[in-house]
């Protein structure tokens, strides 16, 4: 392969094309090769749940499996629905604020989450 078909993210030579799009399945990038990096900017910009779809301020979302509650021996059990969410920058990766009914504010990871 030439170096345009390389991922720019590990530099894989194990690309692949999907209609307009390129993936690497070493790093999961995804590029375009027509319109650059201009592309690449909304697709990796944004919080996205557990299956890919993008989240905003304001949006519900239904937890996905059993979470244990840090600090207390409580359980936030799968299938809770959150309305209301924050999205926030979390160095963490908790990038979701929200008030949960019987347990109070918390942070979620929304790689645990699905929107509603």
């Amino acid at each position: 392969m030439n170096e345009s078909t390389n991922c720019p993210a590990c530099q894989s030579e194990h690309a692949y094309q999907d209609r307009d799009l390129w993936i690497c399945p070493e790093c999961g990038h995804e590029w375009s090769t027509t319109s650059g990096a201009e592309a690449t900017a909304p697709a990796e910009a944004g919080v996205r749940d557990a299956h890919g779809n993008a989240l905003a301020d304001g949006d519900s979302v239904i937890v996905m499996k059993d979470l244990k509650v840090k600090g207390s021996s409580s359980v936030l059990k799968g299938g809770t629905k959150v309305r209301n969410i924050r999205l926030q920058d979390a160095t963490d990766g908790h990038n979701i604020a929200c008030k949960i009914d019987g347990i109070g504010a918390m942070n979620l990871k929304s790689e645990f989450v699905k929107k509603a």
